[in-house]
């Protein structure tokens, strides 16, 4: 059995891990007797959790809210993930390099000496610009703005920006009004950062690219939430061909269209490709790698027929490919 003190750190994990929990709920995931819970939540109060008996046929408990909680406390698990968390975000969110870094300086600090070897084991290291995430990283500002609406159910008014993230002149000729829109759901996938939403004029449901979204000052009108057309946010996003997507810079870009319908093709594009139905069977895919053979063979993995190729060079890559598979198949004739 656990020790009191590691079955109560666990206990604590697992109370600001869902509201209301049921004692003999407790009890089983702790391994232990529902007297034996009693007595840890007594424990948790004496050091200062607001521990509140939920009210219910089952009874229960709930952590209060509070500010004058004592310092937080980690499983091993939760360290690891929180360390790894805080050297990933700033990837894809600009200006949190030296917080995150502050951050996590911090924890190690109060981490036994076990984990603190864990977690240096695990230091990440920034990668060639090929490895980098295909979006530019997100300025907290945005992204605070953007998930504010999101929580708060309030329309968000913002300008979509141009691919190269600046704003469209009033006098130039894809300048577009700002947009009004119900915010649902901020998604990452890929490495980049997607807003669903659904706008009001005609009952669509468009997603946008955080990194392409300015947001105007905070309306505070509130919408009443819909029902996603999926019944799962996760897979919208990953079968919607149109993510506001533009290709990732590379070395070489090249398209063809593919028989598959567009959904399929954009659940297993890659990141910063661009998807474009043709009709309800075949699909344009446009992408990039650092050699013309690198698309001819991502294109390949979607097993299908291939038509338009363009540029001439990936069309000339993929007969270059063709017959290099021709030769290594071809059964080996002795002298």
């Amino acid at each position: 059995m656990a020790t009191t003190s590691f079955r109560a750190l666990t206990l604590l994990s697992l109370l600001a891990a869902r509201r209301d929990w049921a004692c003999a709920e407790l009890a089983a995931r702790l391994g232990v007797s529902t007297r034996t819970v009693r007595r840890d939540i007594n424990t948790l109060r004496e050091l200062g959790y607001p521990v509140e008996v939920a009210k219910g046929p089952d009874g229960g408990y709930r952590l209060g809210a509070g500010s004058t909680l004592p310092p937080l406390l980690f499983d091993d698990d939760q360290a690891v993930a929180v360390a790894l968390a805080l050297q990933t975000t700033p990837l894809t969110v600009f200006g949190l390099r030296e917080a995150s870094a502050r951050a996590l300086d911090t924890l190690r600090q109060v981490m036994p000496a076990r984990l603190r070897a864990e977690i240096d084991s695990m230091q990440l290291t920034s990668l060639p610009n090929y490895w980098e995430f295909t979006a530019p990283p997100i300025g907290p500002a945005t992204l605070k703005a953007v998930g504010d609406a999101v929580r708060r159910r309030h329309l968000l008014r913002f300008d979509h920006l141009r691919a190269d993230g600046t704003r469209p002149d009033p006098r130039d000729a894809d300048f577009a009004p700002p947009r009004t829109v119900e915010p649902h759901h901020l998604v990452v996938w890929a490495g980049r950062w997607y807003l669903v939403a659904r706008d009001p004029l005609d009952d669509s449901w468009p997603i946008f690219r955080i990194d392409r979204i300015h947001p105007h000052t905070p309306t505070g009108v509130p919408f009443n939430p819909r029902t996603l057309p999926n019944r799962s946010v996760a897979e919208y996003v990953v079968t919607s061909y149109d993510r506001s997507d533009t290709p990732a810079e590379w070395p070489c870009l090249g398209s063809a269209v593919l028989h598959h319908p567009a959904a399929l093709v954009a659940r297993w594009a890659p990141g910063g490709s661009v998807v474009e139905p043709i009709t309800p069977t075949t699909t344009r895919l446009t992408l990039g790698a650092w050699s013309w053979a690198g698309i001819a063979g991502i294109l390949a993995t979607f097993d299908t027929e291939l038509t338009d190729i363009q540029p001439a060079d990936l069309h000339t890559a993929c007969t270059t490919l063709a017959l290099r598979y021709q030769r290594a198949t071809q059964p080996e004739i002795d002298d």
